[in-house]
């Protein structure tokens, strides 16, 4: 059955926006994505403007020429193009993780000069089957499952873009077949089938039967996920306050929660966003540092310190491994923790020592060695060798500050956790869907 745009893109924020972006390649799911895009916004009164990008990795020669294809079928349709290349050196090993984060950095770039909120992709159900099934191939998506969700039908990208990925829905069959019938053709791309890459021979060994089945267990997983996120939030609100610029304190009734699996996504949840994690901490060894809790035991997880207190449980960052003054930044995502600016003339790095001076008034229900501890390992503004005072967050253009480890990006399934997140550092700003 061919897609039918309104049912596509009924639902989706438009009228938030004033320009999208649609990620085209020249192969068939990307170019099927633009064109029922064109025609859905070809319907719509006050409908954004269209522009879509081109990512040239500069890895094949054949890149260029296809960029040219996509340039010109888009000429003659009256759609916008643009072309972004990645330049400079490329890594000698995991050359598909840096290409997949350099085409997400240039396509948000991209956005950012369109003055544009969303970028749509073309992920199919075809893809999510595929990546569900290396996922479970590399054991991801053991325990609560949260790897076996598969791709998120959106993800926002440094709390300030959102990828949009509408044809989960819709397979490479039925695509393909709403080209032909509009007589466009596409780019086959080589890779496609080399089987060096991991994606290709799962690709090869998935039945329909076993692609059918993928995807439910994705659905399943996903709505588990997003429960899951739900009753972590709840137990986050309830139970855990910043009391302390970097210092967390979480109520000891939080590890007797009845709700276990909860608090234990929880924990995994602030100890990633205390410790600046990239990615949450493993399950197994989050597990033991839980039971060690309730025992009274402290612990390091996800570069975050544990600290159990007559007073409470608190989570600050380890002093350890911070960013140096030589590593010092003007700008940027400090420490995977904060988004910040500094003035011209200063730089951010840790407080380190200095913090012992610049203490925040004395709060006698806090332990003081902990308010050290937490201001350590905070960002301050420096001058040469000078600690002039902390660094303020800043958020880029009209974008949400999202704490660790969904600061950089945050996927759909988690905006409930995530929100929790904002709401325990003081933001204000609610997430909401595209």
């Amino acid at each position: 059955m061919q897609p039918d745009p309104r049912q596509i893109f009924d639902g989706i924020a438009f009228s938030r926006q004033t320009g999208v972006i649609a990620a085209v390649s020249g192969g068939g799911d990307s170019l099927a994505l633009l064109l029922l895009l064109k025609e859905f916004l070809d319907l719509q009164v006050g409908a954004p403007a269209l522009t879509a990008v081109t990512v040239d990795h500069a890895l094949r020669a054949e890149a260029a020429e296809e960029a040219r294809f996509v340039a010109a079928l888009c000429a003659s349709r009256g759609i916008a193009h643009c072309t972004m290349v990645w330049r400079g050196e490329k890594p000698a090993t995991g050359i598909s993780a840096a290409a997949r984060s350099a085409r997400l950095s240039l396509l948000a770039q991209a956005a950012r000069e369109a003055g544009a909120g969303l970028v749509f992709t073309g992920h199919t159900r075809d893809d999510q089957a595929e990546t569900v099934s290396m996922r479970a191939g590399r054991g991801t998506g053991r325990g609560t499952g949260l790897g076996g969700a598969g791709i998120a039908p959106a993800s926002l990208y440094e709390g300030a873009i959102w990828f949009v990925r509408p044809l989960l829905s819709h397979g490479r069959t039925d695509l393909r077949s709403y080209l032909a019938s509009r007589d466009v053709r596409w780019i086959d791309d080589p890779t496609n089938d080399d089987t060096t890459y991991e994606r290709v021979r799962v690709r090869r060994s998935l039945t329909a039967e076993m692609a059918a089945r993928r995807i439910a267990e994705a659905e399943t997983a996903a709505a588990r996920r997003i429960a899951l996120g739900a009753r972590a939030a709840r137990l986050i609100d309830g139970h855990a306050r910043c009391v302390a610029p970097g210092l967390y304190r979480v109520d000891p009734a939080f590890v007797e929660n009845a709700d276990a699996e909860a608090a234990l996504y929880a924990l995994r949840v602030l100890t990633a966003m205390a410790g600046g994690g990239l990615h949450l901490p493993s399950e197994d060894p989050s597990a033991r540092v839980l039971a060690g809790l309730r025992a009274g035991v402290c612990a390091t997880l996800s570069r975050a310190v544990i600290d159990r207190r007559s007073s409470g449980i608190y989570l600050h960052r380890e002093r350890r491994n911070l960013p140096t003054g030589t590593g010092a930044m003007r700008e940027g995502l400090w420490d995977r923790r904060y988004r910040l600016s500094a003035p011209e003339g200063l730089h951010i790095a840790p407080f380190g020592a200095a913090a012992r001076d610049l203490l925040p008034e004395a709060n006698p229900t806090l332990p003081q060695d902990l308010l050290f501890a937490a201001q350590f390992a905070e960002p301050a503004l420096w001058r040469g060798d000078v600690c002039i005072g902390p660094a303020r967050m800043a958020v880029p253009g009209n974008g949400i500050g999202v704490p660790a480890p969904w600061a950089h990006l945050l996927p759909s399934f988690d905006i409930d956790v995530a929100q929790a997140l904002i709401r325990l550092v003081g933001g204000k700003t609610v997430l909401k869907l595209p």
